[in-house]
């Protein structure tokens, strides 16, 4: 029985699909740790809502950015692939695959009606079985199927989009809302996992409440209430579905040919279970190259990663290993609370402690970190919220890389424009917990850029510079950096540095030393601060960095 008085729009369009899209994101959203409890099958999980709103915030994002598109088709196909290039877990790759096939279902078309709508529910359906290995009955596969079917009696068994059908848009769309939600549940009656739990299919609960977000949207039809049996115990295992016999969770984006996906389906079956493969581009090619999200629970971690790379190049690879979450879900529903810091201080071992004792993360190698050293440093933090303080703008590019990889993933990265650890020192000093994310970065940033800084190093070889001329050894002071202060005695550089500096204003001056200063450098600038400049602090570090004697900054 439909519950609404009178359709409200009778076309399904671009506009729509955007509305539909923020509107579903917004549901998931507020269901979300519902749907992490939920899931059983075939034990406890903890991040099947998670990866569901992950997934469908990577598609939402997509077409967000895309504000030309105003053709229904196109609309789809920038969802799509936003979702399958940002799809995380089991049942975002079927979501993402779902959409993938409605998307393929309507392609160059710009406005559809109740037949449209009906077609491209069974496209989807079909598609999203062709992606699963082992499709089985009680999942979201199951929910899929009902609507799919009751989209088509109420357009009038029309199951393309050119044939018009008895239906409209708004009957359509109602039927294939009230189908899931009686699909889901019977889904404990198909699965026994279920039944024992007394819960319905944790994916399935995001299917409902994305087809009944288009419902209220094209009928005013309210979303049912009650759609669950009782609450599931918290999840105690991080994995969506597949047996126990298989350790890790592989996922990844794999760059190849459509026509190898058939031996790549082959090869990763044998090694393992939960296989789901599907295509952001390639979704009808023979032999075009095309981008896929490749997601299986295996225990040879290695042999899953060579198929992808004997099938195309992967890329973006995600390995979980469900036993590691096992800790942390009894700990916590969700991750701890708080801010994370990471700081690059390249080549200042001994600043290592310092920044520990601040409670940081410090990337403090002689070498600069690369997006995967960064990448690793901000999931290892384990919070949703990180700050990122690069130290020059190589690491700022890579902190930029990481931070869009990571953002998918329901991690929030902020990177403060730092070019020098004495500038992250200026900008922890002024964190405040307190505060709102945003603007602590504001705060941290504006911190930052109210320090100068400098660095002392040695000329390697003649140079002309705009200070004047530099032969090898003497030693360079670079200020905010240009080049400022040539000389051959360092002590004389850093004071004259110092001096030029300060004649600007400053109230705080940070010295940290390296591994070739000589011993009591800094003892003597602090010296000369306290006769030339009385009123300014001073504070030194060892920073132990072994190309630049001094580093200093000017608050």
């Amino acid at each position: 029985m439909s519950h609404y008085a009178q359709p409200v729009l009778e076309s399904l369009d671009a506009a729509v699909i955007r509305r539909w899209s923020a509107a579903g994101l917004a549901a998931l959203r507020g269901h979300q740790r519902q749907i992490d409890q939920l899931n059983v099958f075939p034990v406890p999980d903890a991040d099947t809502g998670t990866n569901l709103v992950l997934t469908v915030t990577a598609a939402d994002a997509a077409l967000a950015d895309r504000p030309d598109l105003d053709g229904l088709g196109a609309a789809l196909g920038c969802l799509a692939r936003g979702a399958v290039i940002g799809a995380r877990g089991n049942s975002g790759a079927i979501i993402s695959q779902l959409l993938r096939g409605a998307a393929d279902a309507l392609a160059g078309v710009d406005r559809a009606g109740g037949a449209g709508l009906a077609h491209a529910l069974r496209a989807a359906h079909d598609a999203a079985v062709a992606a699963v290995a082992h499709p089985m009955p009680g999942t979201m596969l199951s929910i899929t199927e009902a609507a799919a079917k009751a989209a088509e009696a109420a357009a009038g068994g029309a199951r393309d989009a050119a044939t018009p059908g008895a239906g409209g848009l708004a009957a359509v769309a109602v039927a294939a809302a009230e189908a899931a939600v009686e699909a889901l549940r019977h889904t404990p009656e198909q699965l026994p996992t279920l039944a024992r739990a007394g819960v319905v299919d944790a994916g399935g609960l995001g299917l409902v409440i994305i087809f009944e977000a288009l419902a209220e949207i094209i009928a005013d039809r309210p979303p049912t209430a009650d759609l669950v049996g009782p609450a599931a115990r918290p999840g105690t295992v991080a994995r969506e579905t597949g047996s126990e016999a298989y350790a890790y969770e592989v996922q990844y984006l794999l760059e190849a040919p459509a026509a190898r996906m058939p031996g790549l389906r082959v090869e990763l079956s044998t090694l393992g279970d939960s296989l789901v493969i599907v295509g952001a581009d390639a979704v009808g090619t023979v032999d075009g190259d095309g981008v896929w999200n490749v997601h299986v629970h295996v225990n040879d971690v290695g042999a899953a990663i060579e198929a992808g790379i004997r099938a195309g190049r992967p890329h973006r690879i995600s390995v979980t290993r469900f036993a590691d979450g096992v800790a942390a879900n009894h700990a916590h529903a969700g991750v701890p609370e708080g801010v994370a810091v990471v700081v690059v201080a390249r080549g200042c071992p001994g600043l290592a402690d310092l920044f520990a004792g601040e409670g940081v993360a410090a990337w403090t190698d002689h070498v600069a970190p690369t997006t995967a050293d960064l990448l690793t440093a901000i999931r290892a933090t384990g919070r949703r919220q990180v700050v990122v303080l690069p130290d020059d703008p190589d690491a700022r590019a890579a902190a930029a890389a990481a931070a869009d990889t990571v953002r998918v993933e329901g991690v929030q990265v902020g990177v403060v424009p730092t070019r020098s650890p004495v500038q992250a020192l200026a900008a922890l000093a002024v964190r405040d917990a307190s505060r709102r994310f945003g603007d602590d970065i504001i705060a941290m940033a504006e911190a930052a850029g109210a320090c100068r800084y400098a660095e002392i190093s040695v000329a390697e070889s003649d140079a002309l510079t705009v200070a004047g001329r530099a032969t090898a050894g003497d030693h360079i002071a670079l200020v905010d950096g240009e080049v400022n202060v040539i000389g051959r005695e360092l002590t004389e550089v850093c004071v004259t540095a110092l001096d030029r500096m300060l004649s600007g204003g400053g109230e705080l001056v940070t010295l940290v030393t390296g591994a070739d200063a000589p011993e009591g450098l800094a003892a003597t600038l602090t010296a000369h601060l306290a006769t030339a400049w009385p009123f300014v602090e001073a504070r030194a570090y060892h920073g132990g960095q072994s190309d630049r004697p001094l580093l200093l900054g000017v608050e």
